[in-house]
């Protein structure tokens, strides 16, 4: 999340494996697993305009560049987790971005998550039967300010 937010924030202009190396130099002591790190950014990158095309239907109300910078980084992540790595499970991608959002977003960030995510889990036909997260509440303005 933080080198997506680095590379985001500084224009989408520096290389993004320098960034994923100095954080993971700086900060990842005792990860057992960078290659890990690699894959996920890569394929958000790879990704990044269907997940962002994702980011416009589930949350209309929401331009991508009003989301804030920390939001957009694990809104990217989250979805990329539950539309492209089958072996997390759909609960697991959305409480780990509704954890980040609590920790490095703003009041109100981990309900816009919850509620983007949660409706794209829906979207994937997972809705209520399957025990689903539920939004707390759809994303709107309110939820950004």
């Amino acid at each position: 999340m933080q080198s997506l937010f680095e590379w985001d924030f500084n224009g989408k202009k520096e290389d993004l494996h320098g960034i994923v190396k100095n954080i993971t130099t700086e900060f990842g002591h005792g990860l057992d697993d960078h290659q890990f790190i690699y894959e996920l950014v890569d394929g958000v990158v790879k990704n990044m305009a269907g997940i962002d095309a994702v980011i416009t239907k589930t949350a209309p109300e929401w331009p991508i560049d009003q989301i804030t910078g920390v939001d957009r980084a694990v809104l990217r992540l989250g979805i990329y987790e539950l539309m492209f790595l089958k072996d997390v499970p759909p609960k697991v991608a959305i409480n780990e971005a509704v954890e980040l959002a609590k920790t490095y977003g703003g009041e109100s960030s981990s309900k816009f998550l919850n509620g983007v995510l949660g409706t794209l889990y829906k979207q994937q036909g997972h809705g209520d039967s399957a025990g689903g997260p539920e939004p707390e509440e759809q994303p709107d303005k309110q939820s950004q300010e």
